[in-house]
């Protein structure tokens, strides 16, 4: 879902559902669940429409979108740990005195806090307005809009995101026809040391993979066996720089979500 986030509008992230097919269904943002308009959803004993049903279906097989949202990593909502349980005890309904006691500090700590939320949150909403606009704008007036300056998603498993991800897709481009061989079958000259041609390696390399299967430590060195000689330190990079992601004693490796499609093309 990270991924989709630059698409959504501000509604559909909160609701956790969006209109597709020219508004004839809502998806749902989570497991991408369909829900065509004209049909009745039973849902208990009660029937409902599609959109009352595309919610009902987020709250209850996913919890609700607070709790997804606040589940996501510092990097991605810019919230640490004590203020992603802080913004939950207030979704409860807490007072400044119940949250003061149940995190040991005092009211009025609480009530900064509070206060620091409401400005960033006011911030961040003509940020984004300011953002759109200039993005619409650019759109607008330029005569050749160049989509090879536009920049690579961040895969939804990256450890760290800062610089490294600064890559246009025609650097993207560039660096992988320098650094492969072949595209099909896929085969990697060397393995750069340099951090942005290693991430665009490392992309490429994933996208070998089939999102939501589960592989055994032999069938992924058999895979990537085929693509670098020295397969065992391309495997160490999928997990460390989290485009794959395994089991404590190494016996299932599976692709992190959301890897770019694009990047399997």
């Amino acid at each position: 879902m990270i991924n989709d986030f630059q698409e959504l509008t501000l509604e559909e992230i909160e609701n956790g559902i969006r209109l597709e097919d020219n508004g004839n269904r809502y998806v749902c943002n989570i497991c991408r669940a369909v829900f065509e308009r004209g049909e009745i959803f039973q849902i208990g004993e009660r029937f409902f429409d599609v959109e009352k049903a595309a919610r009902l279906h987020v709250k209850n097989e996913h919890g609700g979108m607070l709790e997804i949202l606040t589940s996501y990593e510092k990097k991605h909502t810019g919230l640490t740990e004590h203020q992603r349980k802080l913004l939950l005890m207030l979704a409860d309904g807490l007072t400044d005195s119940e949250i003061a006691t149940l995190t040991k500090t005092s009211a009025a700590t609480v009530r900064h806090q509070r206060f620091t939320f409401r400005e960033k949150a006011r911030q961040a909403k003509l940020y984004l307005a300011v953002y759109e606009l200039a993005m619409a704008g650019k759109e607008k007036t330029s005569t050749r809009p160049d989509k090879n300056e536009d920049l690579i998603e961040v895969h939804e498993g990256a450890k760290m995101v800062d610089e490294r991800y600064m890559i246009t897709k025609a650097e993207e481009e560039e660096i992988i026809s320098n650094m492969f061989s072949s595209l099909v079958p896929l085969r990697l000259k060397n393995l750069s040391p340099k951090e942005k041609k290693k991430i665009v390696i490392l992309r490429k390399i994933a996208s070998q993979f089939e999102p939501g299967r589960k592989y055994s430590e032999k069938e992924i060195n058999d895979i990537l066996r085929d693509i670098y000689d020295d397969f065992a330190t391309v495997r160490r990079y999928l997990i460390e720089y989290g485009f794959m992601d395994r089991t404590r004693d190494c016996a299932l490796y599976w692709l992190n979500d959301d890897v770019p499609v694009s990047c399997r093309l």
